[in-house]
């Protein structure tokens, strides 16, 4: 019964958002904004891909579970690296909290510690999928005459499902073209999806890394609610000194636009009007005492959250 109505909430979803419950979603975008008249509830939704090298030789089961994410001591040697993302099942219609990410890596001399849980970690979706890490960036170390890129091990474990293994690498690594597993452009071992983009914030290196898998989860409030409104753009991401924030409102609401830290805690009210239905943006200029770091943009609609997108402050 529980899956029957999940099933039912999520073809209800797709159907009203692939249908297009505004008049909205027909106009021509004059900025940078998205049109959303051509929009896929899948588009770039790429599930996990298995990697060439599977596990690997180096693996050590029982590592201890970081319930911050970090995965190293303050002292360890290398470039800081924080990754997040959120955990989604197959077709990405919904959220998968309690997902298990068993990772570990080399340190930044390309060494792994083969005795004890030096960077190996277990890390554990929160209730809305999302997870979060804090490392170093992986050194290389040679496999035969070559150098094997920076790359992170994990193994993905949903609720009830089948754990899947595979490897994370990251943009612009000049190891990436000569290596076996790395250079897989199609098929089963695809590495594509799985080489991500970083942006150095003031020496520490940030990315995103939404994780598609197999398993049951919940709908998610953006799925659930994005017939009421959407953020489209937000632009430049990263920034520096403000960001535009181009967004839509599907029918007659009161619109605000709220801006969250890691840790959840409102920092900024950018916009809090009664709107009409139809194409707006708003500029958030954070005050100079705020940090540098990742914050979630929020779009509500009657107080209801229906969208957010990820922002970078330089």
């Amino acid at each position: 019964m529980k899956k029957d109505r999940r099933q039912f909430l999520k073809n209800t979803t797709l159907a009203v958002i692939a249908m297009g419950a505004s008049p909205l979603l027909t106009k021509a975008d004059t900025g940078k904004s998205r049109d959303l008249s051509n929009v896929k509830p899948q588009e770039a939704c790429n599930p996990l891909t298995q990697d060439y090298y599977g596990t690997g030789p180096f693996y050590t089961p029982n590592a201890p579970i970081s319930s911050d994410g970090v995965m190293m001591p303050s002292d360890e040697v290398g470039v800081r690296l924080k990754l997040s993302g959120i955990i989604k099942n197959l077709d990405c219609t919904e959220v998968i909290p309690d997902t298990v990410l068993d990772l570990w890596h080399a340190n930044d001399a390309g060494a792994y510690d083969n005795t004890g849980f030096s960077l190996r970690r277990k890390i554990i979706s929160n209730s809305a999928g999302f997870y979060n890490l804090e490392t170093i960036l992986p050194g290389k170390y040679l496999n035969g005459s070559s150098y094997r890129p920076s790359h992170i091990h994990v193994k993905v474990t949903t609720p009830g499902f089948s754990t899947f293994t595979t490897q994370l690498y990251f943009e612009g690594d000049t190891s990436i073209a000569g290596d076996a597993a790395a250079s897989i452009t199609s098929g089963t071992f695809d590495a594509t999806d799985r080489i991500i983009p970083l942006v150095d914030n003031a020496g520490v290196l940030e990315g995103t890394w939404d994780v598609i898998v197999d398993g049951d989860g919940i709908l998610s409030a953006d799925d659930l609610h994005l017939t009421n409104g959407m953020i489209y753009n937000v632009s430049p991401n990263p920034f520096t000194d403000q960001v535009t924030i181009n967004y839509g409102v599907f029918k007659s609401s009161k619109a605000r636009i709220e801006i969250y830290n890691l840790q959840g805690q409102l920092v900024a009210n950018v916009e809090n009007k009664q709107l009409n239905a139809n194409k707006y943006s708003a500029v958030w200029r954070p005050e100079p005492f705020m940090a540098s770091g990742l914050y979630f943009c929020v779009l509500k609609i009657n107080d209801l959250q229906v969208h957010y997108l990820k922002i970078l402050k330089k």
